[in-house]
């Protein structure tokens, strides 16, 4: 028999997916940024904190809704489904029965005998002979029917009973996704009425901190156009504002290999959770101030190693006097840059492999927060992350 298509949908199963895909996402958010419940954290990462929490888990209500509306329809498909099937198995039965009884009052080999002999010439005996071997294997088909009927009804009646119970483990895990919401909730209000009293300080400082970001982001670009500007003059072209790299047949190969990639390249560290996404956004906390990411912010374990994303050369180790280093690995003409560190383990021309470990995320020693900061250069213009590692 073949599998029901309503047992397992294939909208089912992608929501299935995509639920545990969000609990797994909290339980991580959990990790890496409420376990350390000791550190203090300043009032703005805190809401931080809580808001991307709270949005996952929103998520997660929504998706085991859809769920659960979705095995309601299935259920009522299956009902109606059911009673069809009943009637036709009556149907099946009633006609069963009657053709037993008509067979029944016909069986003695003296009426099947009397019948062939009763033809007038040899044709009609043969057609006769035909007749009552089809009657005897209609017969045998109809028996069979009303079996495969029931087997499927079973079959439905079990797959009803799964679903139902399914349906109600959803309505329960939501209960209790409700109610941690709402305390959540209630915590985020306590934090913003607290935040908002002081909300011209905590503007200043979302602002300072976009400049230093915006300071590596601008040396970056500056390292890269010298870059640039070396490969071209190695390979004796002139270097105009739309210049590339001039690339070596081995880079061009490489730069291929890290394109044919896209969507498939691991994360720059184990375990983690995007907490700043790409692009121009309103600040998670300050909605009315604007923040420019050109890459993203990665909230790992205390002490993640930091690994290269795909095979490639140490550009350069990027230090300053207020921030943490940044490491560059050219992969062709795209670059990664991974800043936040507290330890480098490779040095400015070093060959990298995919999943090489090349030094470790600082910790700040106040709040407990681990920060990577990692974006993708295409030359000197920036990428979004979340389109080239796998289910970011």
């Amino acid at each position: 028999m073949t599998s029901l298509c309503f047992s397992q949908s294939k909208k089912q199963l992608e929501l299935e997916e995509r639920r545990n895909e969000l609990r797994n996402e909290i339980k991580q958010i959990n990790e890496l940024l409420f376990k350390d419940k000791n550190k203090k954290k300043s009032q703005t990462t805190l809401i931080e904190d809580l808001n991307y929490r709270v949005s996952v888990r929103k998520n997660l209500i929504l998706v085991t809704n859809q769920q659960a509306n979705l095995l309601t329809r299935e259920i009522n498909d299956n009902q109606n489904k059911i009673t069809e099937l009943r009637d036709e198995l009556a149907t099946l039965k009633d006609n069963y029965a009657k053709m037993i009884v008509k067979s029944y009052k016909s069986k003695s080999e003296q009426s099947r005998v009397m019948f062939l002999l009763s033809s007038t010439n040899f044709k009609q005996a043969y057609k006769r002979i035909q007749y009552l071997n089809q009657y005897a294997n209609y017969q045998k088909e109809q028996g069979e029917a009303i079996k495969i009927k029931t087997a499927e009804l079973q079959e439905i009646n079990t797959d009803l009973l799964r679903q139902k119970a399914d349906k109600q483990k959803l309505i329960e895990e939501n209960r209790v996704a409700q109610r941690e919401l709402e305390k959540e909730l209630g915590q985020q209000r306590e934090l913003m009425a607290a935040i908002n009293k002081n909300l011209s300080n905590y503007t200043a400082q979302i602002r300072a901190k976009q400049r230093e970001a915006e300071k590596i982001d601008r040396e970056i670009e500056k390292i890269i156009r010298e870059a640039i500007a070396a490969s071209n003059k190695k390979a004796g072209k002139a270097t105009t504002a739309s210049s590339g790299f001039a690339l070596t047949p081995e880079a061009k190969a490489l730069a291929k290999d890290f394109v044919s990639n896209k969507g498939k390249l691991l994360w720059p560290v184990e375990k983690g959770v995007v907490k700043v996404r790409y692009g121009k956004q309103p600040h998670p906390v300050v909605k009315n101030v604007t923040i420019q990411s050109n890459g993203v912010r990665i909230a790992t374990e205390k002490n993640a190693d930091v690994r290269a994303i795909f095979n490639g050369e140490v550009m350069r180790i990027i230090t300053s006097k207020n921030g943490n280093p940044t490491v560059l690995i050219q992969h062709g003409n795209y670059i990664t840059a991974y800043s936040n560190m507290a330890k480098i383990y490779v040095k400015k021309g070093d060959k990298v492999s995919t999943k090489e470990t090349i030094g470790q995320v600082f910790t700040n020693p106040s709040s407990g927060e681990t920060i990577l900061n990692f974006s993708i250069f295409k030359e000197t213009k920036t990428v979004n992350p979340a389109e080239w590692i796998y289910r970011m």
